[in-house]
């Protein structure tokens, strides 16, 4: 008996600073930390290092230093894909988040139809972008679009440079709402009833109750969702690339965008690699501050 126990003892007598290992654990998790590894750190790692070569798949990578970073900061196509990400973000953001949180009310209010409801706006959020933005594309059509033909209005949604931006942003919302309603609502169902009812009791309006008590309850989820969104409108492109292709005349194309027509097109991978590499510090850099701004209001 004394004999077993110490076997059992004797496979967690490996410590580090005191505290003791179970190497089980590990082995559970090494399946999928090893890809982990190698196919996102060993990639980005990787593209980091050709940011500074100049590499077309074929030979090896020559290095050239900090120039793809002069040639990005002077390329005007690259500062207008820069500026048409942060617009996406400026409608898709703001878009996402207030329809999300309405339509959780919706359906925790449980109003009628919300059993569908809950259905209908989730449903997007599984189908994948291709299929998103050919539907969407179908439904914004000039001519014949039925978004145009019920509104009983001729707007060029995807030709036009004034409206494309717009479109592809409709798409998106409709694309990216899922998630976002999924999270308010398990928040909103977090909420205690009775401090809804306190609020009544107290002769709070409905609007009043929404601002006063749920906004200040779901929060850490509000700023989980405006920084979810944030990282993925800046890194927009299926949508882009299967219903305007950039177009018309670059007016909506985005950074993910035009670094796959250098990194796959042209084969200019140490470009794309530099333009990829100043994305992630702009998303770094804009996640960080917004952390902290929410952190400071909570």
């Amino acid at each position: 008996m004394h004999q077993a126990v110490g076997a059992r003892r004797g496979r967690h007598r490996i410590t580090w600073q005191g505290a003791r290992i179970d190497w089980s654990g590990y082995a559970f998790v090494l399946p999928f930390v090893v890809p982990f590894l190698l196919f996102t750190i060993g990639a980005i790692l990787f593209g980091a290092f050709v940011a500074f070569t100049d590499w077309g798949i074929v030979g090896q990578p020559e290095w050239v230093g900090l120039k793809n970073f002069q040639e990005a900061l002077s390329d005007p196509l690259l500062g207008k894909a820069f500026f048409n990400t942060f617009r996406y973000g400026l409608i898709v953001v703001p878009g996402v988040t207030i329809l999300g949180f309405l339509f959780a009310l919706f359906v925790n209010q449980r109003w009628p139809g919300y059993l569908f409801a809950r259905f209908a706006f989730y449903a997007p959020n599984v189908v994948s972008a291709t299929v998103i933005g050919l539907v969407w594309v179908w439904m914004l059509d000039t001519q014949f679009g039925i978004v145009n033909q019920y509104l009983g209005l001729r707007i060029p949604w995807l030709t036009s440079t004034d409206w494309a931006l717009t479109g592809v942003s409709i798409a998106s919302i409709w694309w990216d709402l899922g998630l976002a309603f999924v999270l308010f609502l398990a928040s909103l169902q977090e909420i205690d009833p009775e401090v809804k009812e306190a609020a009544m009791i107290d002769g709070a309006s409905r609007w009043q109750s929404v601002r006063y008590v749920i906004l200040p309850l779901v929060r850490p989820v509000l700023s989980l969702v405006i920084t979810l969104q944030v990282i993925s409108t800046l890194r927009i492109f299926s949508q882009v690339h299967v219903m305007t292709n950039g177009g018309p005349a670059s007016a909506s194309s985005s950074v993910i965008h035009y670094i796959y027509n250098f990194g796959i097109i042209k084969f200019r991978l140490g470009y794309a690699s530099a333009i990829a590499l100043m994305l992630f510090v702009v998303i770094l850099v804009i996640t960080i501050v917004h952390r902290r701004v929410i952190r400071e209001r909570i």
